[in-house]
């Protein structure tokens, strides 16, 4: 849970400095802030599916 909301917080950073970059045009800040864009989202999938992973093999050996 935890590195999962370490990618919240990069993926909103991330979303922050790409709005900042096009509205403002600035390219480096746009590029990075979607480099940080993906880097958040990503985290956060491969975070929070193993939690899934394991929460459905906990179900199968209940039945």
């Amino acid at each position: 849970m935890v590195w999962a909301s370490i990618g919240v917080f990069i993926w909103l950073g991330g979303l922050y400095a790409t709005i900042r970059g096009l509205l403002y045009e600035v390219p480096a800040e746009f590029r990075w802030g979607m480099l940080a864009l993906a880097v958040g989202i990503a985290t956060l999938v491969v975070a929070l599916n193993p939690l899934a992973q394991r929460e459905a093999g906990m179900r199968d050996r209940l039945d």
